[in-house]
């Protein structure tokens, strides 16, 4: 008996392991793995669903910002230049003085032009008396007459001297750099630039925008695809790219074209408190040109340029990314404009292009955390 058992434990012991080795780890045909090897969910992108709407066109045209007033402080009169008065780089008032020339000659000369006034003054009234006794003629009477005017007319000039080797300013506004320091002679043969002088709230944006593109507008509004903007709101983009905080208004558009550049000149005005802004900064300007009654529009960052031409990203009915050719035109704002490719209803991709290979599915989430729109397509089943 115990022979036997010894026999049979080896054989169940193989017949074990050969269970445990069975049909439940290899499938027939070598099927999928389990699910410790599932294929990965399809990557996530925002979307948005594009519908015609009302749009407002802007147009954003490159641009220099210009003071509104620019004076040139110079010397009226010769001299050594003993003080400035003044603070670089400040902001002034007019009438304020800035600099003082050396007034000692002009002061002389005043007294003495007092002097000959009193002298002329004293002669003239002589002569008035005797004229009226006979004892003048009405021709020494006349010199008399003109020699008082000359005096007072040089007596004026002098006293004008004497006020003029104080410089004041102009006009209010910021203050440059001195342009000559203490101890220059200026004055002499000309008007000796000595500063300038610069008006900066509000603040001029001088921009072009084409001929041609001002003829499309006016055939469109001609047509009536689009009307006249309503509001004359004009934006001012820096350099960096940032948004100036302060709207402007439009100020004008020039009659004439410039015949070398075949472009109109433009100009808005925009409030400038805190001296932000400074005279020759390249900037950009953005306004409002018309209205479209229904407009597609799609953000800049869905757009992409290729050799084909534009193109955008979309989620189909069937839950895949699907690249869509577009005809971008104007802008609204930050958006695009769609002229062709998009009719409506379509979800375009807007962030997580980089994850959405054509062909392959996505998973689409309203971008901005919006809830889905009714019109949504649903992915299929199992995907």
């Amino acid at each position: 008996m115990a022979r036997r058992i010894s026999v049979l434990l080896p054989v169940l012991l193989t017949a074990s392991l050969l269970g445990a080795c069975g049909p439940s780890e290899q499938k027939p045909g070598g099927g999928a793995p389990g699910p410790g090897g599932a294929a990965p969910p399809p990557p996530e992108v925002e979307v948005i669903t594009v519908a015609p709407a009302s749009a407002t066109v802007t147009r954003e045209l490159p641009g220099r910002l210009q003071a509104v007033r620019t004076a040139q402080v110079r010397a009226r009169v010769e001299g050594i230049v003993e003080r400035r008065l003044f603070a670089e780089g400040s902001d002034v008032k007019a009438g304020t003085p800035l600099f003082r020339i050396d007034d000692r000659t002009y002061r002389t000369a005043a007294t003495a032009a007092e002097a000959d006034v009193v002298a002329a003054r004293q002669t003239h009234e002589r002569n008035r008396r005797l004229l009226e006794q006979k004892m003048v003629s009405q021709q020494q009477y006349e010199l008399a007459e003109a020699r008082l005017k000359q005096t007072e007319a040089a007596l004026a000039k002098a006293r004008l001297d004497v006020e003029n080797a104080r410089v004041l300013a102009p006009i209010s506004g910021r203050i440059g750099r001195a342009l000559v320091t203490e101890g220059a002679l200026v004055g002499k043969g000309e008007a000796t630039h000595l500063a300038t002088i610069e008006q900066l709230d509000p603040i001029y944006a001088n921009f072009t925008q084409s001929n041609a593109d001002l003829l499309r507008l006016r055939q469109a509004l001609a047509s009536g695809k689009v009307t006249r903007a309503e509001t004359a709101r004009v934006e001012l983009l820096l350099e960096d790219g940032s948004r100036y905080p302060l709207p402007g208004k439009l100020l004008f558009a020039d009659l004439a074209v410039d015949p070398n550049t075949g472009s109109v000149q433009m100009r808005a005005e925009f409030p400038n408190p805190q001296r932000e802004l400074l005279p020759g900064t390249f900037v950009r300007v953005r306004f409002p040109e018309s209205e479209m009654a229904q407009a597609i529009r799609v953000p800049q960052r869905a757009v992409q340029m290729g050799p084909q031409g534009q193109s955008v990203m979309i989620v189909d009915a069937e839950g895949k990314a699907a690249p869509r050719p577009v005809k971008v035109g104007a802008m609204a704002g930050t958006d695009w404009i769609v002229e062709d490719g998009l009719k409506g209803g379509e979800q375009v991709i807007v962030n997580g292009l980089q994850k959405a290979r054509p062909g392959t599915p996505v998973k689409a989430v309203p971008a901005g955390g919006a809830p889905a729109p009714a019109s949504s397509p649903a992915a299929p089943a199992g995907k």
